[in-house]
């Protein structure tokens, strides 16, 4: 089921039909009209993934569009000389890799389980089958296309700014998008430390800029995970002040003779 030398064996051999409430968790399947929605399910498989199972790994040829149903994984690219580059963590109900199923290209990027997770599959043919017949789900997909695009440019902003509190913003943001990620809801299951690892920035550090948003009214940090009480003022938070846009009134004028 998984194309990764750690984890493939062990997620692929834990593979299993999903359950009723699991398919609930699947935002995707109401999209699809009823005939649809009976031969994917009859295609969906489900696997367990283990801390640290890599779901996708960089260089693997897509077998299946994968999503989270339950846990947390990270999306990320590993060099070779140590260094790593985490593009976005996928809580519940985030579909991911659609670009690369539909180019059935290998993976430009990682995706590894921060914890005990349960992973979804569609077989890439059942995912082109759905592209060549479903409207719903080509509506689905191109959502989720542009959707991930303005996450990609707004991370590249807040990553030029080299402001940690803004880092922790929108990051949060992001995991708490509700096209992306329906099934986060208000209410984030996540540790410091796991959040630390998605940031790039120590747990000390992330527990302080989590303080500042909490007492800026946008968060309140709960047991077990975060509570987001101010969508717009977090994503507003996660644009640094400094800053700098392009405006037409900002671009030189030709002067007129």
């Amino acid at each position: 089921m998984v194309h990764a030398d750690r984890g493939r064996n062990a997620i692929r051999d834990r593979a299993r039909p999903a359950r009723p409430d699991e398919l609930r968790n699947i935002p995707w399947l109401d999209a699809l009209s009823a005939a649809e929605r009976r031969r994917t399910e009859a295609a969906l498989v489900v696997g367990e993934a283990e801390p640290g199972d890599l779901v996708c790994r960089i260089g693997g040829s897509p077998t299946y569009w994968f999503g989270v149903v339950e846990g947390l994984l990270k999306m990320s690219n590993d060099n070779a000389d140590g260094t790593s580059m985490t593009y976005s963590g996928l809580p519940p109900g985030g579909w991911f890799g659609e670009g690369t199923a539909m180019k059935r290209e290998p993976y430009r990027y990682n995706i590894q389980a921060l914890r005990r997770s349960v992973i979804g599959g569609l077989p890439i043919d059942d995912f082109h089958w759905l592209l060549d017949h479903s409207i719903g789900f080509n509506r689905f997909v191109m959502n989720q296309l542009n959707e991930r695009l303005g996450q990609f440019i707004a991370a590249r902003e807040a990553d030029r700014q080299n402001n940690p509190d803004v880092r922790v913003a929108r990051n949060l943001a992001a995991l708490f998008n509700p096209v992306l990620f329906p099934g986060v809801g208000e209410l984030l299951r996540i540790t410091q430390q796991e959040l630390a690892y998605l940031i790039g920035l120590s747990r000390q550090r992330v527990n302080e800029a989590l303080r500042t948003l909490e007492a800026q009214g946008m968060i309140q940090v709960e047991y077990g995970g975060l509570r987001v009480l101010d969508l717009a003022a977090l994503r507003s938070s996660a644009i640094a002040p400094n800053s700098t846009s392009i405006t037409l009134s900002s671009l030189p004028r030709k002067s007129t003779p």
